[in-house]
């Protein structure tokens, strides 16, 4: 792959009330091409679902210790996670049931590979459908967006994703308005932990969604620069 400069990371600040409870790890990538996965992605994807399935079989979600850190987030903020699960939980509530896991678009399933290796819930954005600084706040009163394949998404006191249009984006749907598509040429990965979460283990998860991206979303004889950083630093 030929050397290519690293992207800019998006304009982004935390609301000093949430970043006394989530740690972020932060991902972008670009220039991407997006379209249905290839066999390596479907392959990786297969193996991981085998040995999740494996590992928890029979377990319900309150036994299964890497679920915890995802809920103990929805707690920080006030949210019952066994009424309003983590994206990551409910990817792997569909492993256990025996229910096979979405293949939609290469970048999308990149993300749930990573949100159930992680077992942490992570946002999937279109950056060109970013308008100004993100900044991650609590949803205002009365404040939703239209979810992708969903009603609208309530956000009223919710850690909410917002840029100068409106939120965007949380921790268990994102906006059809910023969604990846195959038009999509520069994608942003935001993965939610809670702020004990453990910080090297937090960098290593965002190596590990960086190297992904680059394995996966390369485009034909070209190269992917990717960005990776973790909040706080």
């Amino acid at each position: 792959m030929t050397d290519i400069r690293e992207p800019a990371p998006v304009p982004f600040v935390v609301d000093p009330e949430i970043g006394s409870v989530v740690r972020l790890g932060l991902v972008r990538g670009e220039p991407v091409e997006v379209r249905p996965a290839a066999e390596a992605l479907r392959a990786e994807t297969e193996t991981l679902r085998a040995e999740l399935a494996e590992r928890h079989a029979g377990k319900s979600p309150a036994e299964i210790e890497g679920l915890a850190a995802a809920r103990d987030l929805y707690r920080a903020f006030g949210i019952d996670p066994t009424r309003t699960r983590p994206s990551s939980e409910a990817l792997l509530r569909r492993i256990l049931l025996g229910k096979p896991l979405p293949v939609i678009l290469n970048a999308v399933d990149v993300c749930n590979l990573c949100s159930l290796r992680f077992l942490l819930p992570i946002g999937l954005y279109d950056v060109a459908r970013i308008r100004g600084q993100v900044a991650l706040r609590r949803g205002l009163p009365g404040e939703s967006f239209q979810g992708i394949r969903k009603d609208d998404v309530h956000l009223e006191g919710r850690p909410a994703l917002a840029d100068d249009e409106g939120a965007f984006g949380n921790p268990s749907s994102d906006s059809l308005r910023t969604a990846v598509t195959e038009a999509t040429r520069s994608l942003w990965m935001v993965v939610f932990a809670p702020r004990d979460y453990p910080a090297l283990l937090l960098a290593d998860h965002v190596a590990f969604a960086r190297a992904a991206v680059e394995r996966h979303l390369v485009p034909a004889g070209g190269s992917i620069a990717t960005s990776g950083a973790r909040f706080p630093a």
